[in-house]
């Protein structure tokens, strides 16, 4: 993956929370969960950029000897929401309504190392797009919409 932000993305450098990307960093200590079971671990978090990586572990191999599409699709959504993070306000949280996969090649060992970029985020909503190498090439592009929701108590205001 380049080191680069693409020059199209959006800045996101006034919003961006360092301390909660710090936090979900420190979740690479003790994984839980379905990224525990996935093994899918936060490598680096930059405004609007996430870097994660997952090894490729034979439980996740069909008959056929290629990685399950289903924990491909789980790792992207994994990494399409976690990026929204440390750009929301603190008690926000991320939902997936819709997110569609390319599959490009077929993954069957080594490591994924997937870049989740923001597209755009508004006050409701947000567009992601991840792209996973396996082995030094392209084997997945992806692009999904976020709903952006409040905590119960501030809807309850409103």
């Amino acid at each position: 993956m380049s080191d680069e932000r693409p020059k199209t993305a959006p800045r996101f450098e006034d919003q961006f929370d360092q301390r909660i990307a710090d936090a979900m960093m420190k979740s690479n200590d003790k994984p839980d969960g379905l990224p525990g079971f996935l093994g899918a671990r936060f490598v680096r978090f930059e405004p609007g950029r996430l870097v994660a990586e997952m090894e490729v572990k034979p439980e996740l191999i069909t008959i056929v000897g290629a990685l399950h599409g289903g924990a491909m699709a789980a790792f992207v959504d994994h990494v399409m929401g976690c990026v929204l993070y440390p750009l929301m306000k603190r008690g926000q949280w991320a939902a997936t309504t819709e997110f569609k996969l390319n599959y490009l090649s077929a993954v069957r060992k080594g490591k994924l190392v997937a870049e989740s970029t923001v597209i755009a985020l508004t006050s409701r909503t947000a567009v992601v797009r991840v792209d996973v190498e396996n082995e030094g090439r392209l084997a997945c592009v992806a692009q999904g919409t976020l709903l952006v929701s409040e905590p119960p108590a501030a809807k309850e205001k409103q």
